[in-house]
């Protein structure tokens, strides 16, 4: 039994130190990481949506009557004057036209003082005598609609801007009404038309201020304005067509994308509520329900703690947190899965993410 025992101790000794080691944290090199910093939510909510840029009046021209398009003076993309010629069409039909029409309003008039004369004499019922002046009277109404349509032969500017669309060309029969040129007005501005889900809908007002950005005019934000709010939802999509009045801004044309950004709600800026704060989706890790945890910077240790926090809302400027959290703390942003709690980390100037 004795020799037994001192068996087991041996291997007892032997199988505590064959035993891994825990790592010393001192020894490890710091892990690289970039921090942001918790700040305060002051439960302002923003609505960041997509768009394009129009100029607010695009107004389709077109004839009045069916012809041939003689000449288009313009192509897509030129400036245009106010009572500029754009357009006309080949005026043979239209003069024809206008010359039968004025050939018929003097026969029919003739024709009415005849029977005027021979009713004054008795010799012609009242009912005939009507029927001529009725003829008379819609040979001359002719002769005006056959004059409009000569006159609309020809399209002109109706105010300054520029050529947005150019669906015709010199040769094509068109019907009347059937758009020749599309031209935008300068003097009605640009806009951004952006769709909005119903479910957002109900927070938009007109004159509620907006941040639009158009990346291709710089990065600059501008100040637009809400002034227009759709009343019926697209069938396809169900979202409302919501105008924002863009200010003027050099480089701005129809088409470009935009971005605008409106803010709802919120108790001042920099205002926090009850200690809730905001930090970035990515310093989150297994989150479960309503609660997460994160890695906060310890800047005396130059170590990462890890803590459990509450989560509140997710929105676009990231994740609340409701409890656990104080603004101002930074926390950990990238590559949690590569730290645990008393990590040492190491992190540079230029990667350190600012919240």
């Amino acid at each position: 039994m004795a020799k037994v025992g001192v068996v087991s101790t041996v291997l007892l000794l032997a199988g505590c130190a064959a035993s891994p080691q825990p790592a010393v944290i001192a020894d490890e090199r710091p892990v690289p990481v970039r921090l942001a910093a918790a700040t305060s939510d002051s439960g302002e909510q923003r609505l960041a949506v997509s768009g394009t840029v129009r100029i607010k009046r695009e107004t389709a021209l077109a004839f009045n009557a069916a012809g041939r398009i003689a000449a288009i003076a313009v192509r897509e993309g030129d400036p245009v004057r106010a009572g500029q010629v754009l357009a006309r069409l080949d005026p043979t039909g239209l003069d024809a036209s206008q010359a039968s029409a004025r050939a018929e309003a003097v026969r029919a008039d003739a024709d009415y003082r005849r029977l005027q004369t021979l009713f004054d004499k008795g010799w012609v019922t009242a009912p005939r005598l009507e029927t001529a002046r009725a003829s008379a009277a819609a040979a001359a109404a002719r002769v005006r609609q056959t004059g409009f349509d000569v006159g609309l032969a020809v399209i002109r500017a109706p105010s300054s801007g520029t050529v947005l669309r150019r669906p015709a060309e010199p040769g094509q029969i068109v019907s009347p009404g059937a758009t020749v040129l599309i031209i935008g007005e300068a003097n009605s501005g640009h806009v951004l038309r952006v769709p909005i889900a119903d479910a957002d809908l109900g927070r938009v007002r007109l004159g509620q201020l907006a941040a639009v950005t158009v990346p291709a005019v710089g990065p600059q934000p501008m100040a637009a304005r809400v002034s227009e709010i759709g009343a019926r939802g697209d069938d396809g999509s169900g979202t409302f067509r919501v105008e924002m009045a863009l200010p003027a801004r050099p480089g701005l044309k129809s088409g470009m994308i935009g971005k605008a950004v409106l803010r709802f709600g919120g108790i001042g800026p920099g205002v926090a509520r009850g200690g809730v704060v905001m930090v970035p989706a990515s310093a989150i890790f297994s989150a479960r329900a309503d609660e997460g945890f994160v890695y906060v910077h310890d800047s005396a240790a130059g170590q990462v703690r890890l803590r459990q926090v509450a989560l509140g809302r997710v929105g676009d400027a990231g994740v609340q947190v409701t409890g656990g959290l104080r603004a101002g703390e930074q926390v950990v942003v990238s590559g949690p899965d590569r730290l645990r709690d008393g990590t040492r980390v190491a992190i540079a100037a230029a990667a350190r993410a600012r919240g």
